[in-house]
């Protein structure tokens, strides 16, 4: 039973959430050093978990402010160039990031240790300066934290079942936390929320595939029921922001495929990465999945054959149809588009469609543009 004082003590934290988070959101977007206002926010976030304020409620506050802090930025008028509003639309979303990682990882502990998260925060401003390519010499020495040459940069994504308790994703990311500075000997920084975010790993300027691997396989052990997939790209300390950009877009077309969790290289994505850049091939190779567009069904049975590599069986288990029908699906794909899925000239043309198109239907592709 929810009792007067109950409902006095949430009212009272979503006033000062929202303070807090509109004026975190909106400097952050400005470019602006708020690492005094996070430390506040992450000391007011574990006192009201003590009290019992739900989870939900305050990351709906966050939500909130990044959507008036939008709306105040941009008036949807068209004067805005393209590339001002991409980039303050990515910093809209890293602030937020910031905002529901701090609210979630003060619900995952104890909050009586201030001075420990003002230090994991200043942690977080270095990763997050690294990443917008902004000076880190005065973080790093509050930090004491020496700036390597090279790094490893990952583009993770948490997801977790639709049945998680609130709190839970809260106290999953603070396990994560403690393995990621476990497993690499403290010298990660990250930028980390419930969803995903970006972690940075120091190197020697060489690739080492086997310790990322342990790495994130130590998370997805720690995660429980979430599920870890990411994507690396290294590069020279000045090329973090590209590397950045370029891990996401890589995790995004890895998830638009409906791989598997684990952990994918852009080394070895090189090939599935220029399919989905824009241009006449990538236009070409969509067309030769045009007659597939009446046909949902084909178009989907082709997907998940392709991602099961071939394995007919386990298509039809996953679709719940008869593998008999799985052949007759694939019969109909090569007599509609001309390429034969079960010969290695029309699997390899279908495959590259399939991945210019990221694995989406053709109608969802034409609104996205």
């Amino acid at each position: 039973m929810t009792t007067r004082s109950d409902v006095s003590v949430v009212s009272s934290a979503t006033v000062t959430a929202t303070r807090l988070c509109k004026s975190i959101i909106s400097g952050l977007v400005a470019e602006q050093d708020c690492a005094h206002e996070v430390a506040v926010l992450s000391r007011a976030a574990a006192g009201w978990a003590r009290e019992g304020v739900p989870l939900d409620s305050v990351l709906r506050v966050a939500n909130e402010a990044l959507r008036d802090c939008v709306d105040e930025v941009y008036d949807y008028t068209g004067g805005h160039d393209r590339g001002d509003v991409t980039e303050g639309f990515r910093r809209a979303v890293r602030a937020l990031d910031m905002v529901s990682s701090t609210v979630g990882r003060a619900y995952g502990g104890s909050g009586d240790l201030p001075a420990e998260r003002d230090e994991a925060w200043a942690l977080r401003e270095l990763a997050n300066a690294l990443i917008a390519g902004r000076p880190t010499e005065t973080l790093a020495r509050a930090c004491g934290i020496q700036i390597a040459d090279h790094y490893a940069v990952l583009a993770i994504s948490f997801a977790s079942p639709e049945s998680s308790k609130p709190g839970e994703a809260a106290r999953i990311l603070a396990r994560i936390g403690a393995a990621l500075a476990h497993h690499s000997g403290g010298q990660a920084l990250s930028m980390l929320s419930i969803e995903g975010g970006t972690v940075l790993i120091p190197t020697n300027g060489d690739d080492d595939p086997a310790g990322l691997a342990r790495v994130v396989d130590a998370l997805a052990r720690v995660a429980g029921r979430v599920t870890v997939t990411a994507a690396h790209v290294s590069g020279p300390r000045e090329e973090i922001p590209a590397a950045t950009q370029r891990a996401h877009e890589v995790l995004d077309m890895v998830e638009q495929l409906d791989s598997a969790p684990g952990l994918y290289h852009f080394t070895d994505l090189a090939l599935e990465y220029q399919l989905t850049r824009p241009g006449p091939g990538r236009a070409r190779l969509r067309q030769l999945l045009a007659p597939l567009d009446a046909h949902p069904e084909l178009f989907e049975t082709l997907r998940v054959h392709i991602g099961n590599e071939l394995n007919r069986q386990r298509t039809a288990r996953l679709l719940h149809v008869h593998a008999n029908t799985v052949d007759y699906r694939l019969r109909r794909v090569a007599h509609l588009t001309g390429l034969d899925p079960t010969q290695a000239s029309g699997l390899w043309q279908l495959r590259s469609a399939m991945i210019a198109c990221g694995g989406r239907t053709l109608a969802r592709i034409d609104q996205a543009g």
